[in-house]
């Protein structure tokens, strides 16, 4: 079951030019990680139940550097809670939903994450996530 949005991805050049904009606004960075398996550095935004992440590349084929190549700075994935998303996962590949990996994998935070390719959704790329210690319900 999905109970609500967890957070929005924004893909960014800087974490340190681009949080400015949300500090103004009252917001403060809750934490800044490195998750090199993804060749990013994420830094968490809390905005009242659900959090913004900023993404900013830290190689060269990191996925977020080639969006940025195609598209520049902004929108880069919508990520909804998931409490069972062993069994989202299973359900979406039975409905002929593409999904990005085999099987969830760990994402920032620790959590465990999986992604929906935007050919199935309509553009958006989807990021399922279920909390870091938890192991994918079904």
């Amino acid at each position: 079951m999905i109970p609500r949005i967890d957070h929005i991805g924004i893909a960014v050049h800087s974490i340190d030019e681009s949080s400015k904009l949300y500090e103004q606004l009252g917001l403060e960075i809750e934490e800044i990680e490195e998750v090199p398996q993804e060749g990013v550095r994420v830094a968490l935004i809390v905005c009242g139940e659900s959090r913004i992440e900023l993404l900013e590349p830290t190689t060269e084929d990191s996925p977020v550097r080639k969006f940025l190549d195609r598209r520049g700075p902004g929108l880069h994935h919508l990520c909804l809670a998931s409490d069972a998303l062993a069994a989202d996962d299973r359900r979406l590949r039975e409905n002929g939903y593409q999904l990005l990996r085999e099987k969830p994998t760990r994402g920032a935070g620790g959590c465990w994450v999986q992604f929906v390719h935007p050919k199935s959704t309509g553009g958006v790329l989807l990021e399922l996530s279920q909390p870091a210690g938890e192991e994918p319900a079904e």
